[in-house]
């Protein structure tokens, strides 16, 4: 018996670990996406992937972005403990259209906190990935994880 689409398992995986033919499928994707190019032959071509390599791939690679979309996403951050951090944390994700549905924070030990946000991304107006930017240049910021995606 074979296993239906929604049995199959998913992983995060770093960029520079995955295989050139995965990251050129990801190339073509946006290409024909953003219209820079008008067929698959053309954007393989351009990337000088194989048609074989892109049709094995486009439906098992997908952009962090396009999988989180529309979804919920729970963050884990490591935070200096100062007055208005949790505060002024909060406020970039409103700015990024994300809507925040629980927050978690320990007591602060030894100037130190943690916070687990999960958001709804789906009216967020940036990608994730310039959203976890923004929130690992906050001076307050020691370190901002994704701990989990999902529907």
């Amino acid at each position: 018996m074979r296993a239906n689409k929604s049995d199959k398992k998913f992983y995060l995986v770093r960029e520079d670990v995955l295989p050139e033919a995965m990251k050129k499928t990801l190339e073509v994707k946006e290409m024909i996406d953003r219209g820079k190019a008008d067929s698959v032959w053309e954007a393989v071509h351009k990337v000088d992937l194989s048609r074989s390599a892109f049709y094995k791939y486009r439906d098992t690679v997908f952009p962090f972005s396009t999988v989180s979309k529309e979804r919920l996403i729970t963050l884990f951050f490591h935070l200096e403990d100062r007055s208005g951090t949790l505060s002024h944390l909060l406020g970039v994700v409103a700015t990024s259209g994300c809507n925040v549905l629980t927050i978690h924070q320990t007591i602060p030990l030894q100037g130190r906190a943690n916070v687990t946000l999960s958001l709804n991304t789906a009216g967020i107006v940036m990608e994730i990935e310039d959203l976890l930017t923004q929130l690992r240049r906050l001076e307050f910021v020691e370190k901002v994880e994704v701990l989990g995606t999902g529907a």
